[in-house]
């Protein structure tokens, strides 16, 4: 047999993130030995290790914000000119991926995907405005189109999302089914006793996860429901932000910053109730995580319906209405809520990550024939 396909996959870093996650989902569930992936970072992250021991190469130049526009032009030019032997590259940098799928044209690399993961730039006005005139190489430098919902598609490809293929964000469905052993031991870890009502938050500490809004609607449902906590998984930039906004509202002791954690399949298993304020999101990885624990989830209206996997566990709120989400919150403390049984429908959902990485086998085998 052969020597595998080899994909390069381009990320800033292989991180704890939506996109990330899923390109290790993706990674470990492939027939490694007919498909391998490697990568091009522009920093360490926390899967390399693993990355390295299922058999992948990471290749890292400097990024955009360290070096300056020209520079990281020049780094991806000589990048792609050294490894022109690719045959194929998958972008996942949203509007930054116009550079690269650019540079990889350039050196003749023959099929060139980008992948859209979001429905909106991140940074502030003039950061955006130079992802928008970067984002105009994608479509003229894109052999292949890809993303994980209608809408991320939309923004990201406008007139030419009806070429697009949608990839599910899939999970791993053994992974997340409900377990109260596994309850047991993480409310054990965390202090939390059985009879408290945990909301739960799994997202990076920036802008778009909207946590002092979260925070606001927490500080509400407390005040009437003292046998309450609020747990945050994540880290980022805004952590300053975050805990001086739950010491001004006097939340201390009732919400817990958990950090990056390993196990997120784990710490679903003690939430009653994941809650989602994002102001924009292609298709979150977490939400599909939630609703594999059968977890009942209120979720911001920004975010796309294609998330709903018709589990009846999802309820939309609008950020415009706190008041809402109170009252939505509230419904479902009331209400009995079984968590078992979501295994058969999570398999039949297409968010199975087993059918996922077939389907992506195929795809790249069919377009390097």
């Amino acid at each position: 047999m052969g020597s595998p396909l080899r994909v390069l996959h381009v990320v800033v870093n292989m991180n704890r993130g939506g996109a990330e996650t899923l390109i290790m989902n993706l990674y470990r569930n492939i027939d490694r030995s007919k498909i391998q992936f490697d990568f091009l970072t522009c920093k360490e992250g926390v899967f390399d290790s693993e990355i390295k021991n299922l058999g992948g190469q990471i290749y890292q130049i400097p990024y955009i914000s360290d070096v300056g526009h020209w520079e990281y032009v020049r780094e991806l030019k000589n990048f792609f000119i050294a490894n022109a032997h690719y045959k194929i590259v998958h972008s996942h940098l949203d509007k930054m991926s116009g550079l690269v799928l650019r540079a990889a044209k350039q050196a003749g690399i023959p099929i060139r995907i980008s992948h859209s993961h979001n429905t909106r730039s991140e940074g502030g006005r003039v950061a955006r405005l130079y992802k928008w005139f970067v984002g105009n190489y994608i479509v003229p430098n894109s052999t292949h189109l890809v993303a994980c919902s209608s809408d991320a598609s939309n923004w990201l490809f406008k007139e030419k999302k009806t070429s697009t293929m949608i990839l599910n964000n899939g999970i791993d469905p053994d992974k997340f089914i409900f377990s109260s052993e596994i309850r047991k031991t993480i409310r054990n870890e965390l202090n939390i006793e059985d009879t408290q009502f945990v909301l739960g938050h799994v997202g990076r500490f920036n802008d778009q996860k909207n946590h002092l809004f979260l925070l606001d609607v927490f500080s509400q449902f407390n005040s009437e429901e003292k046998n309450s906590v609020l747990i945050l998984v994540g880290d980022g930039d805004l952590r300053p932000e975050i805990e001086k906004k739950i010491k001004d509202l006097n939340l201390e002791g009732k919400v817990q910053l958990l950090g990056i954690r390993s196990d997120i399949n784990h710490v679903l298993q003690a939430f009653d109730l994941f809650i989602f304020p994002s102001l924009h999101e292609g298709l979150p990885v977490s939400l599909v995580e939630a609703q594999g624990a059968g977890l009942p989830c209120v979720i911001s209206d920004h975010i796309s319906q294609e998330v709903d996997l018709g589990f009846k566990l999802i309820e939309y709120a609008s950020l415009s209405n706190q008041s809402s989400w109170l009252e939505k919150i509230k419904n479902i403390k009331s209400t009995q809520i079984d968590r078992n049984g979501v295994l058969d429908l999570l398999l039949k959902s297409g968010f199975n990550i087993r059918n996922t990485a077939g389907f992506l086998e195929d795809y790249y085998f069919s377009l390097s024939r």
